[in-house]
């Protein structure tokens, strides 16, 4: 059986249609009501789930953070999650609001605080960021909870993943690990599907993904070609909002063609080569078979100048078969433009 995990009532794994999750994160830019509009958004497009950041700034950072200023703003990280972050109140009221849509709310907490806080708002699974990967202590933490873990591998290699695949396998926690590059956006040519398929390589007895900072859908379904079960991009209602992950987000109508493309390339997978049983349809006038094209006596031996092969192919002998016949005799008069038989054939 393909491994899978399961989020209250929706199985994740190769077997099952690919989960894609709408992160709006921070995209609200610390607006609960902001934030509603883009859940109705996700709905509108047929989202399952709704991932949110949890941030509780002073748990999370110290002061040195406000001296570090991401690649895709132009102030301090600290600033940047301090005017972003919901407080507890709103953060309940946007996962009640997110249930209520009849979607699954979850959330990654980036420190101690936020973890337990997500715990007290009994949440159905965590998400752990990239940067998080490594970070072995709040992994045993969350690993404590019990609940299903979503795990983001960016800017890490194999080996320290290995290290966060062990803290969950020892806890007996059911998690996923996620392929990311952590641009935003992300250029084409750094996607590096391959990590993906290496990541899927070495820990093959768990679900895998991508998590995609790239500026469409193409990364997200070519991760499903090669097997992804879970598909995040950042989501927005409208690209017209202002925020560092905005350009690098889907919007209604993306995550709506997301889900239907990312469904019909799932459906796609797999399979062996032969022929369908429903290609016979066409077998039968796509193929050739073996045809006189000439009148041949009883006797006479047949060569290429009285047989050779032609559409359709709902005669006896294929054309695969025409050499075969070469040389040998037939076992009765035929006119011309008939279908060789079997018993045509004097053995």
């Amino acid at each position: 059986m393909n491994p899978y995990i399961q989020i209250e009532d929706r199985k994740i794994g190769p077997d099952y249609p690919p989960l894609v999750i709408a992160e709006i994160g921070i995209n609200h830019e610390g607006s609960l009501e902001v934030a509603k509009e883009m859940v109705d958004a996700a709905q509108r497009a047929g989202a399952e789930v709704v991932k949110h950041q949890t941030h509780i700034v002073e748990d999370e950072m110290s002061g040195a953070a406000k001296n570090v200023i991401p690649g895709n703003a132009t102030v301090s990280i600290y600033e940047i999650m301090k005017r972003c972050a919901l407080d507890e109140a709103d953060e309940v009221a946007l996962k009640n609001y997110v249930e209520e849509k009849g979607m699954l709310f979850i959330s990654t907490p980036f420190s101690r605080a936020a973890a337990n806080r997500l715990n007290t708002m009994n949440v159905s699974a965590y998400k752990i960021g990239s940067g998080e990967c490594n970070n072995y202590p709040l992994l045993k933490h969350i690993s404590g909870f019990g609940k299903p873990v979503i795990l983001s591998t960016g800017m890490n290699t194999l080996d320290s993943v290995a290290k966060a695949v062990q803290i969950f396998k020892d806890a007996g926690t059911p998690f996923a690990v996620l392929h990311t590059t952590n641009l935003y956006p992300t250029p084409t040519h750094l996607v590096r599907l391959g990590a993906m398929t290496q990541l899927h390589l070495a820990f093959p007895d768990v679900p895998f993904g991508l998590s995609d900072h790239t500026l469409n859908n193409n990364a997200c379904l070519g991760a499903v070609a090669l097997g992804a079960s879970i598909l995040e991009r950042h989501f927005t209602d409208h690209m017209q909002r202002t925020g560092p992950d905005i350009v690098c987000s889907m919007d209604e109508e993306a995550c709506a063609e997301l889900i239907q493309s990312s469904k019909e390339i799932w459906m796609m997978r797999g399979g062996e080569k032969a022929p369908a049983k429903e290609e016979q349809v066409t077998i039968d006038f796509a193929f050739a078979t073996v045809c006189t094209i000439a009148r041949i006596k009883e006797g006479e031996v047949f060569t290429e100048a009285n047989i050779w092969v032609k559409r359709p192919g709902t005669g006896e002998i294929l054309a695969e078969q025409f050499e075969d016949i070469l040389g040998k005799k037939a076992a009765r008069a035929i006119a011309e433009d008939e279908q060789l038989k079997l018993f045509d054939i004097k053995e």
